[in-house]
């Protein structure tokens, strides 16, 4: 069968998202408003800050404001991977924050821990499975690096156990296969949409004003306030915490320190009792493998396999049209099918894609403005689903004026390098993706150009 053929009837929208059960939306802001707390940004980065806003002072005036609906772009399109990890993977903080990388792990998972808490104290059903995750290796000089992570991960707390073919095929089955090491402590599988909207059910129990369908469109401070101007009113504040992450910063000097990146998934239809048998999966673990272009893929509540990631596709600017790219969608049916050849005549039901923001850390940063009246956090990578609740507590230690152990950390004091002004940054993104590229195809082994950018502590990997 031609793998084409399983794209036929995808439908072009966000598997997550496409639910009947998906909540109204809340009523523009119209006219002018004062608050205590303003939030910019409806994805998970707002909905905590506002939530744990309000936990830690229920007297508090708070109000999120976001342009389209709550978790409509990237925190209702994303795999549902929900990591411990604040830096975008062990190897990444290791690499960058030696010194500190034990309280950032052990943070991390104080942070996944008080994430299942809020879920059980506000009854928010998001599909919630602590299942962990599985590192894949499908090349052969990749066995070594998956020992090497597991011995690592092991030492800074993780639960790790090696996998060889035999043992990875017997949890998932793929021809492909050949070892893994899987990470069973520090890693939930989610619905991503159900636990945006969850956290938007909870802020609105708890008194947050949210405004769906209310764009930010500038920020103006006057004296000890800010003011947000929305399309039919204005919002006075005290304080500004702005969850915007890939879409532009009302501060324009944060601007040149993130880029929009586009990755895509796709989505089968339910596996039936015969094709689940084929693969396994009784542990229901997501997984990815670790090359530079790489997969990941997880199972869902009702069956149906994700199978997202290998092609990253940097663009200038945020743009719906950039959701959709046929060429890419090929190409991962393409290459699920080469992993999965027992699954032929397995249908894609969706296929989507949606922007995600980067750094030159390829981690989360933070930044103050306006002389502590304004928080900003970005930069999650593709990995924010558990870090943006961490990133909520630092914005409100930071609004607040608290010297706390997130506050008191190098990755949250120090920003990273901005990348440089347009047509410099396309060219060096290019330059990398194909050195990327080229590194996959030789056994891993980074280039020149590669290894100048770890020198200087703008390496990127997967």
């Amino acid at each position: 069968m031609d793998p084409l053929l399983s794209l036929r009837d995808a439908a072009p929208t966000p598997f997550w998202l496409d639910d009947a059960n998906r909540p109204p939306a809340t009523s523009a802001l119209v006219g002018g408003t004062t608050c205590d707390l303003l939030v910019v940004g409806g994805g998970y980065t707002g909905l905590w800050t506002a939530l744990v806003a309000k936990e830690r002072d229920p007297s508090a005036d708070v109000v999120l404001v976001e342009a389209d609906e709550a978790g409509g772009a990237a925190s209702g399109r994303n795999g549902g991977f929900c990591e411990s990890s604040l830096t975008h993977g062990l190897g990444n903080g290791l690499a960058r924050w030696p010194d500190e990388i034990g309280v950032l792990e052990r943070l991390g998972r104080e942070n996944l821990r008080a994430m299942e808490d809020t879920l059980a104290r506000h009854s928010i059903d998001c599909d919630w499975e602590r299942t962990g995750s599985l590192v894949v290796a499908t090349e052969p000089h990749q066995l070594d690096w998956i020992a090497e992570e597991a011995e690592t991960a092991a030492r800074y707390g993780a639960t790790t156990t090696v996998l060889d073919a035999d043992a990875v095929r017997a949890e998932i089955d793929s021809p492909t296969f050949l070892g893994a090491v899987w990470n069973k402590s520090d890693t939930a599988m989610v619905n991503p949409a159900q636990l945006a909207w969850g956290l938007k059910r909870a802020c609105l129990d708890l008194g947050v004003r949210v405004h769906e369908h209310t764009p930010a469109l500038s920020l103006e401070e006057h004296g000890a306030v800010v003011s947000v101007r929305t399309p039919y009113g204005r919002i006075t504040t005290h304080k500004v915490a702005l969850a915007t992450n890939a879409y532009p910063s009302l501060v324009r000097r944060h601007r040149p320190y993130t880029v929009p990146v586009y990755d895509y998934a796709l989505m089968t239809e339910p596996l039936d009792a015969r094709q689940l048998a084929s693969v396994g999966w009784r542990h229901r673990q997501g997984w990815a493998d670790p090359a530079n272009s790489f997969h990941y893929v997880r199972i869902s509540a009702d069956n149906r396999i994700l199978w997202g990631g290998y092609d990253a596709v940097h663009r200038r600017h945020v743009r719906s049209e950039h959701d959709r790219r046929p060429e890419t969608y090929a190409t991962l049916a393409r290459r699920f099918f080469h992993t999965f050849p027992q699954l032929e005549g397995l249908r894609f039901s969706h296929a989507w894609g949606g922007a995600i923001d980067t750094s030159t850390r390829f981690c989360v940063f933070f930044d103050t403005s306006h002389r502590g009246k304004v928080a900003y956090v970005a930069g999650f990578t593709g990995l924010g689903v558990g870090a943006t609740r961490f990133g909520a507590e630092v914005m409100l230690d930071l609004l607040a004026g608290e010297y706390t152990e997130r506050t008191a950390l190098e990755l949250v004091r120090r920003k990273p390098l901005p990348f440089p002004p347009e047509p410099v940054r396309s060219l060096g993104i290019g330059l990398t993706q194909r050195s990327l590229a080229r590194a996959d195809r030789d056994r891993g082994r980074r280039d020149l150009w590669l290894r100048s950018l770890d020198r200087l502590g703008l390496g990127f990997g997967s």
